[in-house]
């Protein structure tokens, strides 16, 4: 996969009161568009740092902020949780449609369809943007993203009732050791999907436990972060090209 220069990292506005970050490959467009969805800490240095990992191969790629300039360190979960509650599925698309809005006026990306990919609760949101954005998104890659048919409901309304619905090819990453996403939720999500007669894939990972993608954490697991990313490039590269 070839490396691209950066033209340009930073935030951008998206609308009313609203904020995303932004990497753009050099070079002449158009690009095909990636949204990035962040974990429950907010768009730190290392969500922009994966925003700038698609830049480098090629892609447009924006997080929105659902934050609003929050973050929070990774100690920080007393804090973490309130403004989890915080959040609305409703609140949580209106800044995913911000986003899609800015790459649909931005005529260095391609406007056709995009991709879509997140980590934890940003795992669980590119699979529901799937859902609400339907055939324009080509495909979403999921790392642990919690909350998609769980036991028992945590935060938001379980998405695994809507899995009819989708359009788009799923590609859904899992830590063999992620203590908060067990086999059974694998098999439910696996069960629907194959009934449905969807095109996925879950890839699961030995040696990783939950957040094993995130490289300031001490569960960070370097080699199967690579190759979870190295799937997730495949996806885009097959759906987005």
């Amino acid at each position: 996969m070839q490396h691209h220069e950066i033209a340009r990292a930073e935030f951008v506005g998206t609308g009313e009161g609203k904020r995303a970050y932004l990497a753009v490959p050099a070079g002449g467009g158009p690009f095909p568009g990636v949204l990035l969805f962040q974990e429950a800490f907010g768009v730190n240095d290392y969500i922009q740092s994966e925003v700038r990992r698609l830049a480098e191969h090629g892609y447009e790629a924006i997080a929105p902020d659902l934050f609003d300039g929050d973050t929070y360190s990774y100690a920080q979960l007393d804090k973490v949780y309130p403004r989890l509650t915080g959040l609305s599925t409703e609140g949580m698309l209106e800044d995913v449609r911000a986003a899609t809005a800015f790459l649909d006026a931005d005529p260095s990306v391609r406007h056709e369809r995009y991709g879509a990919v997140g980590f934890c609760m940003g795992g669980r949101l590119a699979v529901l943007t799937a859902l609400t954005l339907g055939e324009r998104i080509a495909a979403a890659a999921s790392f642990y993203g919690g909350g998609i048919a769980p036991k028992v409901p945590r935060l938001w309304q379980p998405l695994v009732e809507r899995l009819p619905e989708l359009q788009s090819e799923l590609l859904l990453i899992y830590g063999a050791d992620d203590e908060g996403i067990a086999p059974d939720e694998h098999g439910r999500v696996a069960e629907t999907l194959s009934r449905e007669k969807k095109r996925y894939t879950i890839s699961v990972y030995p040696g990783a436990p939950h957040g094993f993608a995130s490289r300031d954490r001490d569960s960070y697991r370097p080699q199967q972060a690579e190759a979870a990313w190295l799937e997730t490039l495949a996806l885009f590269e097959r759906t987005l090209r």
